[in-house]
């Protein structure tokens, strides 16, 4: 009689995420066509079956670990937006909202850059900036109009904004040098002041 404990049945909602998980893992190191449906089954001990049943097939499985990733990061970024507070603090809290999930979900945010699924044909991540880069246009329209921008300016420099932001956390992602604030510190920095006002050594307002 074997003293081995039964094993406990997933239920499919279990089985669902344990996939995902486990994709999410093998994508961000291989990439959508560097890795097998076989792999996926062997480091998840199922059949292939299995995940045909959930995903329909490997691209199906991509494309929902991108979608939940892209979820998270949008709305952690959308939360830091939304907030009240005047816009350099918000272009603070969303620097930040960024690198803090690279800092927590490597994996995700290298699948974001990788392959574009077939949801997404653009790409996920130029999906998720444009989404960004709407909603920081209209958080700053009030400081372009008192500058005297017309909304054509509002829209490159939110374009120019975000595009600072997102190729800073790329460069990051590997680097992990200086920790995340400094960084997001030193990108409001360069944001708010311009190379002429650049600051020695800038601070965040807050450490939101």
């Amino acid at each position: 009689m074997s003293n081995n404990p039964p094993r406990t049945r997933m239920t499919g909602l279990q089985r669902r995420s344990q996939l995902i998980e486990v994709g999410r893992g093998l994508f961000a190191i291989r990439g959508l066509d560097g890795t097998t449906i076989e792999e996926i089954a062997a480091c998840a001990g199922v059949s292939k079956p299995v995940i045909y049943e959930h995903f329909g097939s490997k691209e199906g499985l991509y494309t929902q670990v991108v979608d939940f990733e892209f979820r998270i990061l949008l709305d952690a970024i959308n939360t830091a937006l939304t907030e009240e507070a005047k816009p350099r603090i918000l272009v603070e809290r969303a620097a930040l909202a960024l690198l803090t999930y690279i800092e927590d979900r490597t994996d995700g945010f290298r699948i974001l850059m990788r392959d574009a699924p077939p949801s997404q044909p653009e790409g996920a991540f130029s999906t998720l900036l444009s989404h960004v880069t709407a909603r920081v246009e209209h958080i700053l329209s009030d400081e372009f109009d008192r500058r005297g921008f017309s909304a054509e300016d509002g829209a490159m420099y939110a374009q120019m904004l975000v595009g600072m932001v997102a190729m800073t956390g790329q460069w990051w992602q590997d680097s992990r040098q200086p920790d995340k604030h400094t960084v997001a510190a030193h990108l409001v920095n360069l944001a708010w002041n311009g190379l002429t006002g650049l600051k020695k050594d800038p601070e965040l307002t807050t450490e939101a």
